[in-house]
């Protein structure tokens, strides 16, 4: 297995500690800033996820550098970036964080999308990523941050940029999904 396969996988094996670190409580004190407040395990789940997040660019770069993208990195370079968002999306919807009907829309946008992809690869073609996918990307990946910050530092001034980012993800989250499917509209069959 090469190297970009293993730092995909490691994004995997990170899913669950991220996942338990968000909801298994810890017995510890939070972190108090003034009146700012976050929990330990919290911050943990934060750094595991800005970790896990930023291996998503790096182990297409290592593949496509080396020149070593196989089969099973492009099968398991997707699979991991949906499992990480996923995860996270329901833990903070059962932190009351996030709005369930939030996580439903991205997490259904990109099954969507993943079903599309492999009506493609059933025609023999490969679809790439979009400009699109990867600012909605960016974007969900920032709104979790922010949530998982508790809105820090923007809460010492009364300015909710979590609402900013959440409503911001969900817009280029249908947009893009949107864009995705008119362009490869000729990869859905109208009838049989």
């Amino acid at each position: 297995m090469n190297l970009a396969n293993r730092i995909t996988l490691a994004r995997i094996f990170l899913v669950p500690i991220v996942t338990i670190f968000l909801l298994v409580k810890l017995n510890i004190e939070p972190l108090t800033i003034g009146s700012y407040s976050i929990s330990y395990n919290q911050v943990f789940a934060l750094l595991l996820f800005i970790i896990a997040a930023s291996t998503d660019g790096l182990d297409g770069y290592i593949a496509r550098k080396r020149k070593i993208v196989t089969n099973l990195g492009k099968l398991l370079d997707p699979l991991a970036d949906k499992l990480l968002m996923a995860a996270v999306l329901i833990a903070l919807v059962q932190m009351e964080k996030l709005g369930a009907w939030v996580a439903i829309i991205i997490i259904s946008r990109e099954w969507a999308v993943t079903g599309l992809r492999q009506v493609a690869l059933l025609e023999g073609a490969v679809l790439a990523a979009s400009k699109w996918g990867k600012w909605k990307t960016a974007v969900q990946i920032t709104m979790i941050i922010v949530l998982l910050l508790n809105n820090f530092p923007f809460n010492f001034i009364d300015l909710r940029i979590d609402w900013v980012v959440i409503w911001a993800s969900v817009l280029i989250t249908v947009y893009s999904g949107i864009d995705y499917f008119v362009k490869n509209k000729n990869l859905i069959p109208v009838s049989d």
